[in-house]
């Protein structure tokens, strides 16, 4: 990680916070305590920013300096809400398209998805708060910029977020090889909220039961595991495809 994309010491993380930074994440060191130390922590609290309490060599790894026992990434973009999204699609008489990531954590496969959506017209794409890639230089360099352009919006809680977007009216299309349809027979002309989990571990199984589709997209070679890129690129244009032709 480049040293632009982090800084440290606790009055540093305040004045970057108030300032209106946007933080990834915080490291913090098992046991730290003070008084600055508990007014960050309001902060923290306050901005729902996600926080990670590590031993100090994880911290002397990362910069050598002194780092006062915390360090903050700074993110590059500014996240935004789901819940201010939605009903702003509609208002504009636009059918929703959203992709939620479960726990994908290649940095270049969340970059190549985010340009693949923004080329779609994706209106956003929504990540938990932990186990997720971190948007870095080479997510935004992957993305081609995208990152800069499509909304981005962070949770705690994807089956939260899942359930007000059914709630709102999208349908929850969950793409995974247990699903006994194919994704081209699926109805992607409705609002719609696409989820792709990570390619080792798939999509979390209380994510799968809220679903309303499994998409199974169809694989004749000996490699059982397609780019989750790739699957993502062939998801959205089939919804841009139908939403297309039936416009």
């Amino acid at each position: 990680m480049e040293k632009k994309d982090f800084i440290f010491g606790l009055r540093t993380i305040i004045e970057a916070i108030n300032s209106g930074k946007e933080i990834e994440k915080i490291l913090i060191k098992k046991g730290l305590q003070g008084d600055l130390y508990h007014e960050l922590m309001d902060l923290v609290h306050q901005m729902q920013i996600p926080v990670q309490l590590v031993p100090v060599e994880k911290l002397d790894r990362v910069t050598r300096k002194n780092h006062q026992g915390i360090l903050a990434y700074i993110s590059p973009i500014i996240y935004q809400n789901i819940e201010e999204i939605i009903p702003r699609i509609y208002e504009e008489g636009k059918i929703p398209l959203v992709l939620i990531l479960d726990e994908l954590t290649d940095v270049r496969n969340f970059g190549a998805i985010a340009r693949t959506a923004e080329v779609a017209g994706v209106h956003a794409i929504i990540i938990p708060e932990k186990g997720s890639a971190q948007i870095n230089a080479d997510a935004i360099k992957t993305s081609a910029g995208a990152l800069h352009l499509i909304p981005v919006c962070r949770t705690k809680s994807l089956l939260s977020v899942v359930k007000y977007l059914k709630n709102s009216g999208l349908k929850i299309i969950s793409a995974t090889d247990k699903g006994e349809k194919l994704y081209n027979s699926i109805d992607f002309r409705d609002p719609a909220a696409i989820i792709l989990g990570s390619e080792d571990l798939g999509i979390e199984a209380g994510l799968l039961k809220i679903s309303d589709e499994w998409a199974k997209i169809p694989q004749f070679g000996q490699i059982q595991s397609l780019n989750v890129s790739v699957a993502a690129g062939i998801l959205v244009f089939e919804t841009i495809r139908q939403r297309t032709l039936n416009g």
